[in-house]
């Protein structure tokens, strides 16, 4: 069962997000403050940690920075009361990976939670299973039962980062950035071209899809 974590000093808030998350099937620890939140830490491991902004002895943003200083990759959900986009950019900037603000939608805050231990384990392992399909980001491979197709980096890639998020759109810009880097020349032709290459290799496979959005760029639909 994964162990989740929850710092916040308001004490019934705190036993309700714990309850939540028992509801679906995590198991959960509470700590009222930032110091109490690290010992936790050194005594046993944690998945995920859910922590609020404004607490007492030290607030959400220097726990976050001591977290990241250990636990580097830890998945990390900020949960505050405060809605400022500067705020928002702080707690981005010190290290946290999602960020919610009060009064939290409780189904909102488990789709985001088991997004981002998915994306954690995607990220300790460096492979993406879809349904049958496993995608290895070392070998560059995808496979499926006894069979491996080994890819050209830079489809692999694209391919990856496609099925590594499911339904989102990312812009033609977005692909080309992260694939092939800000300072490269590279064109909405080379993109049409790896994506058509992509296609035609993967298009009698039944788990997933590339789908053109119009106007805006590409996305990875699961078919089953």
């Amino acid at each position: 069962m994964l162990k989740i974590l929850v710092v916040e000093d308001d004490t019934n808030t705190r036993k309700l997000m714990c309850a939540v998350l028992k509801q679906n099937g995590f198991e959960t620890y509470g700590a009222e403050d930032g110091i109490i939140a690290l010992h936790l830490m050194e005594q046993q491991h944690f998945d995920l940690v859910v922590l609020d902004l404004m607490m007492p002895n030290m607030d959400g943003y220097e726990l976050t920075r001591q977290l990241r200083l250990s636990w580097e990759n830890l998945p990390i959900l900020m949960v505050t009361a405060k809605q400022e986009p500067k705020d928002k950019r702080k707690g981005f900037l010190v290290g946290t990976d999602d960020y919610m603000t009060k009064p939290v939608d409780e189904q909102e805050m488990i789709l985001r939670i088991k997004a981002l231990l998915r994306r954690a384990k995607i990220a300790s392992e460096h492979k993406l299973t879809v349904d049958k399909v496993v995608l290895d980001y070392d070998a560059l491979t995808v496979s499926r039962e006894d069979k491996v197709i080994t890819l050209p980096q830079k489809e692999f890639y694209l391919l990856f980062k496609l099925l590594s998020y499911p339904n989102m759109i990312f812009t033609r810009l977005q692909l080309m950035d992260e694939i092939w880097g800000v300072e490269s020349e590279t064109d909405d032709h080379t993109l049409n071209v790896h994506i058509n290459r992509l296609r035609d290799r993967f298009r009698d496979w039944s788990e997933f899809e590339i789908v053109t959005v119009r106007g805006l760029g590409y996305k990875a639909v699961k078919k089953t």
